[in-house]
């Protein structure tokens, strides 16, 4: 099992910044993909971006492209999802999952593990 933990959410101004971290425990995987993922009121859960574990490669969706970074530090088991130039349609419940495959994929079911997510929220 891994064991996942969302923190630093919060409200920020529009054009404000937030970093949010997803730590990793319990067993741990080298090299597999975590995702971050997204979901507003009424809405289906949405890819972000991901990282495979080793940070070799990222992925963004085209929404948060240029705005967002995803960062791993494999000393701390801890993923980042740095968010700059925030608008109010970034306003959502965000979560990081990890698959059980080394392949980055951008599709909600096909994540294992997940964290209890994080509300961040932006207001004009």
């Amino acid at each position: 099992q891994v064991q996942l933990v969302e923190s630093g959410g919060g409200l920020v101004q529009a054009g404000g910044s937030l970093r949010l971290s997803c730590a990793a425990s319990g067993r741990t995987f080298s090299n597999l993909p975590i995702g971050w993922f997204r979901q507003a009121p009424g809405k289906e859960r949405e890819f972000v971006g991901a990282i495979t574990w080793s940070g070799d490669s990222t992925y963004y969706a085209a929404s948060v492209k240029g705005r967002f970074t995803i960062a791993r530090d494999m000393a701390k088991n801890t993923v980042y999802l740095q968010m700059n130039s925030l608008n109010p349609e970034d306003t959502a419940v965000y979560y990081c999952a990890a698959r059980s495959s080394v392949i980055i994929r951008t599709t909600p079911e096909d994540y294992a593990y997940w964290g209890q997510g994080t509300q961040v929220t932006v207001s004009p």
